[in-house]
């Protein structure tokens, strides 16, 4: 998607002025097209946690990535972006999330997953989409998506205690409403799908045995 996705970001700016690129966890959805943006736009630097740039992300670009530590902030001019630790959420010791602070944006890829075409912004229930999709998940190869435990309640609240105006989604419609009572209810979700409330074994994939 890196031709498609590159087109449309040259309507807003030229792509090789580019200052600044992030994702939230090394993984190929995420930040699988890092080297051609970085043929595109090689000023750009890459913005990425301090274990993501240690572990992953700067073997693979070949240099170094501009680690943040929790909480640190950086400025584009008119915004100003703040990094949020979470680890394991929604998966990997690398995760994180950008808070935009002056429109109160808080980008959370991974978090809430919606299933088919929908509108870029809603304030209908993304809550009650993503619990939908995360049951399907655990059907499937995609079965314990989120691994659930007392750290992912305490990333959750982090995420809610920044009073996000709106949630800039990856996986479906952004969401404009009460960000943190939605926040605070996907966690009711995580805990149901892929928490330990759930019968011993349920939804779980058969684990297959190696003959030696």
């Amino acid at each position: 998607m890196h031709a498609e996705i590159r087109e449309a970001v040259s309507r807003l700016i030229d792509v090789p002025d580019l200052r600044h690129i992030s994702f939230s966890h090394f993984e190929s959805d995420e930040c699988g097209a890092l080297h051609e943006w970085l043929g595109a736009a090689p000023r750009a630097d890459v913005v990425c946690s301090q274990v993501s740039a240690l572990v992953c992300v700067n073997d693979f670009i070949g240099r170094e990535a501009r680690a943040l530590a929790d909480g640190e902030s950086f400025s584009t001019g008119k915004l100003r972006f703040r990094y949020c630790r979470t680890p394991h959420l929604p998966h990997g010791r690398d995760a994180g999330a950008l808070f935009e602070e002056t429109q109160r944006t808080l980008f959370c890829p991974d978090l809430f997953h919606q299933a088919g075409d929908g509108e870029p912004i809603t304030s209908d229930d993304v809550v009650g989409r993503s619990h939908e999709a995360m049951k399907a998940y655990q059907a499937g190869i995609l079965a314990e998506y989120v691994p659930y435990s007392p750290i992912t309640a305490q990333n959750l609240k982090k995420l809610a205690d920044l009073n996000p105006k709106t949630l800039a989604i990856m996986h479906g419609s952004s969401f404009a409403g009460d960000c943190a009572h939605a926040l605070g209810d996907l966690n009711a979700v995580y805990r149901e799908v892929f928490g330990q409330e759930r019968p011993a074994g349920a939804n779980r994939q058969p684990q297959r045995r190696m003959a030696v």
